[in-house]
Protein backbone atom coordinates (compact mmCIF):
# COMPACT_ATOMS: atom_id res chain seq x y z
CA UNK A 1 0.00 0.00 0.00
CA UNK A 2 1.22 3.49 -0.94
CA UNK A 3 2.12 5.38 1.94
CA UNK A 4 1.92 9.06 2.38
CA UNK A 5 3.64 10.54 5.21
CA UNK A 6 2.02 13.68 6.99
CA UNK A 7 4.11 16.68 8.00
CA UNK A 8 3.24 16.35 11.17
CA UNK A 9 0.30 14.97 13.93
CA UNK A 10 -1.86 17.94 13.41
CA UNK A 11 -2.02 17.38 9.76
CA UNK A 12 -3.23 13.85 10.68
CA UNK A 13 -5.52 15.03 13.66
CA UNK A 14 -6.86 17.76 10.26
CA UNK A 15 -7.46 15.30 7.79
CA UNK A 16 -9.32 12.43 10.32
CA UNK A 17 -11.44 15.73 11.63
CA UNK A 18 -12.41 16.10 7.51
CA UNK A 19 -13.10 12.55 6.80
CA UNK A 20 -15.27 11.96 9.87
CA UNK A 21 -17.30 15.00 8.87
CA UNK A 22 -17.25 13.73 5.37
CA UNK A 23 -18.76 10.35 6.25
CA UNK A 24 -21.32 12.32 8.52
CA UNK A 25 -23.11 12.97 5.23
CA UNK A 26 -22.40 10.23 3.42
CA UNK A 27 -21.31 7.03 5.20
CA UNK A 28 -20.56 5.86 1.71
CA UNK A 29 -18.32 9.01 0.53
CA UNK A 30 -15.53 8.97 -1.89
CA UNK A 31 -12.76 11.50 -1.81
CA UNK A 32 -10.34 11.77 -5.30
CA UNK A 33 -6.53 12.39 -3.54
CA UNK A 34 -3.67 14.28 -5.62
CA UNK A 35 -0.42 14.73 -4.53
CA UNK A 36 2.61 16.08 -6.04
CA UNK A 37 5.60 17.15 -3.88
CA UNK A 38 4.88 18.12 -0.66
CA UNK A 39 1.26 18.72 -1.23
CA UNK A 40 -1.49 17.06 -0.81
CA UNK A 41 -5.31 17.74 -1.85
CA UNK A 42 -8.31 15.59 -0.68
CA UNK A 43 -12.09 16.58 -2.26
CA UNK A 44 -14.64 15.67 -1.45
CA UNK A 45 -18.54 16.34 -2.12
CA UNK A 46 -21.18 15.93 1.05
CA UNK A 47 -24.49 15.73 -0.93
CA UNK A 48 -26.47 17.81 1.89
CA UNK A 49 -24.35 20.91 0.53
CA UNK A 50 -24.46 20.56 -3.25
CA UNK A 51 -20.93 21.81 -2.99
CA UNK A 52 -17.25 20.69 -3.71
CA UNK A 53 -15.13 20.43 -0.62
CA UNK A 54 -11.27 20.52 -0.45
CA UNK A 55 -9.12 19.77 2.54
CA UNK A 56 -5.38 20.87 1.73
CA UNK A 57 -2.25 18.94 4.03
CA UNK A 58 1.58 19.43 4.36
CA UNK A 59 3.35 16.43 3.57
CA UNK A 60 7.08 15.38 5.30
CA UNK A 61 8.47 14.99 1.90
CA UNK A 62 8.11 14.93 -1.54
CA UNK A 63 5.30 12.52 -2.85
CA UNK A 64 7.26 9.60 -4.64
CA UNK A 65 5.90 6.02 -5.40
CA UNK A 66 8.53 4.23 -7.32
CA UNK A 67 8.55 6.25 -10.66
CA UNK A 68 5.24 8.03 -10.13
CA UNK A 69 5.89 11.79 -8.84
CA UNK A 70 2.31 12.15 -8.51
CA UNK A 71 -0.82 10.60 -7.18
CA UNK A 72 -4.10 10.99 -8.13
CA UNK A 73 -6.71 8.74 -6.85
CA UNK A 74 -10.38 8.18 -5.95
CA UNK A 75 -10.41 6.22 -2.84
CA UNK A 76 -13.47 5.91 -0.09
CA UNK A 77 -13.08 7.84 2.33
CA UNK A 78 -14.33 5.65 5.15
CA UNK A 79 -11.35 3.44 4.05
CA UNK A 80 -9.02 6.35 4.15
CA UNK A 81 -9.89 7.51 7.46
CA UNK A 82 -9.43 3.79 8.77
CA UNK A 83 -5.73 3.82 6.93
CA UNK A 84 -4.70 6.93 8.87
CA UNK A 85 -2.58 6.88 11.92
CA UNK A 86 -2.49 10.17 13.76
CA UNK A 87 0.50 9.49 16.41
CA UNK A 88 2.42 8.34 12.87
CA UNK A 89 1.45 10.71 11.15
CA UNK A 90 1.03 8.67 8.06
CA UNK A 91 -1.74 7.58 5.93
CA UNK A 92 -2.04 4.43 3.84
CA UNK A 93 -4.07 5.30 0.64
CA UNK A 94 -6.69 2.68 -0.20
CA UNK A 95 -7.57 1.09 -3.33
CA UNK A 96 -9.18 3.31 -6.31
CA UNK A 97 -12.55 2.99 -6.25
CA UNK A 98 -15.08 3.77 -9.39
CA UNK A 99 -15.21 7.50 -8.88
CA UNK A 100 -18.35 9.55 -8.31
CA UNK A 101 -19.39 12.34 -11.56
CA UNK A 102 -17.91 15.05 -9.46
CA UNK A 103 -14.65 13.52 -9.12
CA UNK A 104 -14.15 14.09 -12.36
CA UNK A 105 -15.00 17.42 -12.65
CA UNK A 106 -12.84 19.59 -10.51
CA UNK A 107 -12.04 23.36 -10.42
CA UNK A 108 -8.42 24.55 -12.02
CA UNK A 109 -5.28 25.03 -10.63
CA UNK A 110 -4.22 28.34 -11.24
CA UNK A 111 -6.00 31.49 -12.93
CA UNK A 112 -7.75 32.25 -9.76
CA UNK A 113 -8.29 36.14 -8.90
CA UNK A 114 -9.57 38.09 -5.75
CA UNK A 115 -13.16 38.92 -6.00
CA UNK A 116 -14.88 42.00 -3.26
CA UNK A 117 -17.43 41.79 -0.91
CA UNK A 118 -16.67 39.24 1.00
CA UNK A 119 -18.23 39.81 4.76
CA UNK A 120 -16.33 39.06 8.07
CA UNK A 121 -15.76 35.89 9.53
CA UNK A 122 -18.18 36.76 12.13
CA UNK A 123 -20.98 38.02 9.57
CA UNK A 124 -20.53 34.51 7.94
CA UNK A 125 -21.33 33.11 11.06
CA UNK A 126 -24.23 35.24 11.58
CA UNK A 127 -25.82 34.42 8.11
CA UNK A 128 -25.16 30.63 8.73
CA UNK A 129 -26.95 30.61 12.32
CA UNK A 130 -29.72 32.68 10.96
CA UNK A 131 -30.31 30.30 8.45
CA UNK A 132 -30.84 28.01 10.73
CA UNK A 133 -33.41 29.51 12.56
CA UNK A 134 -35.12 30.47 9.79
CA UNK A 135 -35.50 26.90 8.83
CA UNK A 136 -36.41 25.49 12.35
CA UNK A 137 -38.77 28.18 12.48
CA UNK A 138 -40.80 26.98 9.18
CA UNK A 139 -39.95 23.94 9.49
CA UNK A 140 -42.06 24.58 12.81
CA UNK A 141 -45.34 26.69 10.99
CA UNK A 142 -46.03 23.50 8.35
CA UNK A 143 -48.72 20.88 10.01
CA UNK A 144 -48.04 17.67 10.33
CA UNK A 145 -49.31 16.18 7.13
CA UNK A 146 -47.30 19.21 5.26
CA UNK A 147 -44.26 17.93 7.28
CA UNK A 148 -42.62 15.96 3.69
CA UNK A 149 -39.20 15.57 2.83
CA UNK A 150 -40.08 17.69 -0.58
CA UNK A 151 -41.04 20.18 1.16
CA UNK A 152 -38.42 20.42 3.98
CA UNK A 153 -36.02 20.19 0.87
CA UNK A 154 -37.59 23.26 -0.54
CA UNK A 155 -37.69 25.43 2.63
CA UNK A 156 -33.81 24.53 2.77
CA UNK A 157 -33.78 24.75 -1.76
CA UNK A 158 -35.03 28.59 -0.81
CA UNK A 159 -32.49 29.62 2.25
CA UNK A 160 -30.06 28.02 1.11
CA UNK A 161 -29.49 29.05 -2.59
CA UNK A 162 -29.51 32.80 -1.69
CA UNK A 163 -26.42 34.79 -2.41
CA UNK A 164 -23.80 36.37 0.03
CA UNK A 165 -23.63 39.95 0.19
CA UNK A 166 -24.27 40.46 -4.26
CA UNK A 167 -20.86 38.64 -4.46
CA UNK A 168 -22.77 35.27 -6.08
CA UNK A 169 -21.63 32.76 -3.55
CA UNK A 170 -24.55 30.54 -2.32
CA UNK A 171 -25.25 30.39 1.46
CA UNK A 172 -25.09 26.73 1.24
CA UNK A 173 -21.41 27.31 0.61
CA UNK A 174 -20.72 28.89 3.92
CA UNK A 175 -23.13 26.30 5.66
CA UNK A 176 -20.87 23.34 4.45
CA UNK A 177 -17.71 25.77 5.53
CA UNK A 178 -19.27 25.87 8.32
CA UNK A 179 -20.19 22.43 9.20
CA UNK A 180 -17.28 21.25 7.97
CA UNK A 181 -14.84 23.02 10.20
CA UNK A 182 -13.85 25.60 8.10
CA UNK A 183 -15.15 28.89 9.78
CA UNK A 184 -12.64 28.52 12.69
CA UNK A 185 -10.00 30.92 13.63
CA UNK A 186 -10.18 34.61 13.71
CA UNK A 187 -9.50 35.39 10.04
CA UNK A 188 -7.74 34.56 6.66
CA UNK A 189 -11.04 34.26 4.61
CA UNK A 190 -11.13 34.85 0.71
CA UNK A 191 -13.31 35.06 -2.18
CA UNK A 192 -11.92 34.05 -5.48
CA UNK A 193 -13.26 33.11 -9.01
CA UNK A 194 -12.07 30.93 -12.35
CA UNK A 195 -14.34 30.76 -15.00
CA UNK A 196 -17.42 29.30 -13.73
CA UNK A 197 -15.83 28.65 -10.27
CA UNK A 198 -17.10 30.19 -6.89
CA UNK A 199 -14.14 29.46 -4.48
CA UNK A 200 -14.32 30.07 -0.51
CA UNK A 201 -10.74 29.56 1.00
CA UNK A 202 -9.83 29.35 4.14
CA UNK A 203 -7.05 28.45 6.45
CA UNK A 204 -8.34 25.11 7.02
CA UNK A 205 -9.96 24.15 3.63
CA UNK A 206 -11.89 25.28 0.62
CA UNK A 207 -15.47 25.27 -0.43
CA UNK A 208 -15.87 25.82 -4.37
CA UNK A 209 -19.74 25.84 -6.76
CA UNK A 210 -20.25 26.60 -9.86
CA UNK A 211 -21.81 29.84 -10.95
CA UNK A 212 -25.29 29.17 -12.58
CA UNK A 213 -24.99 29.75 -16.11
CA UNK A 214 -21.27 30.30 -16.72
CA UNK A 215 -21.01 28.08 -19.14
CA UNK A 216 -17.89 25.48 -19.04
CA UNK A 217 -15.06 27.78 -18.57
CA UNK A 218 -12.32 27.03 -16.13
CA UNK A 219 -13.51 23.26 -15.80
CA UNK A 220 -10.72 20.79 -15.07
CA UNK A 221 -11.89 17.26 -16.47
CA UNK A 222 -9.23 14.55 -15.29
Amino acid sequence: MTVLHLADEGEAADLVAFLSRLLHYDRGAAVRLQAAGTALAVFGRPPSFEVLTIRAARLAKPYENGLDATLDVTVSAGELLEAVDETGAVAGVPGAVTGPPWAGLLPPRGGWRTEPGLPSLDSLRALVAAGVAEFRVRMGELTPEGRTRAELDRIGRDIWSRTVAGTGLPVRAVHAAQSLGFLRGDGGLGLVSCGAWLRLRTPYGSVAVRRTGAGTLGISVA
